[in-house]
């Protein structure tokens, strides 16, 4: 029914095919950690709260959804092709546009469950069979030495960006984004 460690749609269909090669990089987005803060207190006076979001139940799980970070990948779609590139799959289509105004339609990677890998390398198999040779950055809190690898031994530009999962897509990491970006569109 989907298309096994590649790109499915809302769907199921594959489309890896029917993809439209644009002149704008990927940009790989994990939710969890990223989109999703881990750690956030719900104590009004809690620093970490000078984030701006809010909390919401999402299939019964507490997440606190960052807005923040919603309006940096908002800015960054006019340079990126945004992918979902969570273990969400298509339940960020279910939930992240209307809770925090993200764009619809946007595709996802799926993923083959392998037992043990429970770090961001079980996902480099769908990111690479959706990439296929396009310039791509990939934001994630859970990158680790096998991703690094990865990324140096790919032929086609490739960015790692790490996040903090207490604070999630700050300016800090947009702005990494946004000048690679820019370098590689004037490059």
């Amino acid at each position: 029914m989907h298309a096994k460690d590649g790109l499915a749609s809302k769907e199921g269909r594959s489309l890896g095919d029917a993809r439209v090669l644009s002149q704008r990089p990927l940009l790989m987005v994990d939710i969890d950690g990223v989109i999703s803060l881990f750690g956030v207190s719900v104590q009004p006076d809690d620093e970490r709260l000078e984030l701006d979001g809010s909390f919401h139940s999402i299939e019964g799980i507490p997440h606190f959804l960052s807005a923040t970070a919603a309006a940096h990948l908002l800015a960054l779609a006019s340079q990126f092709e945004l992918v979902w590139a969570s273990g969400w799959e298509e339940r960020a289509e279910d939930h992240l546009p209307h809770l925090l105004g993200l764009p619809k339609g946007l595709p996802f990677l799926r993923f083959s469950r392998s037992v043990g890998r429970a770090n961001a390398h079980w996902k480099l198999d769908a990111i690479e069979a959706h990439a296929a040779g396009r310039a791509l950055a990939w934001i994630d809190d859970a990158l680790d030495e096998e991703c690094r690898e990865w990324a140096k031994a790919r032929s086609a530009p490739t960015l790692l960006v790490q996040t903090d999962p207490h604070v999630g897509l700050t300016r800090r990491e947009a702005m990494l984004l946004e000048d690679w970006a820019r370098e590689l569109a004037h490059g």
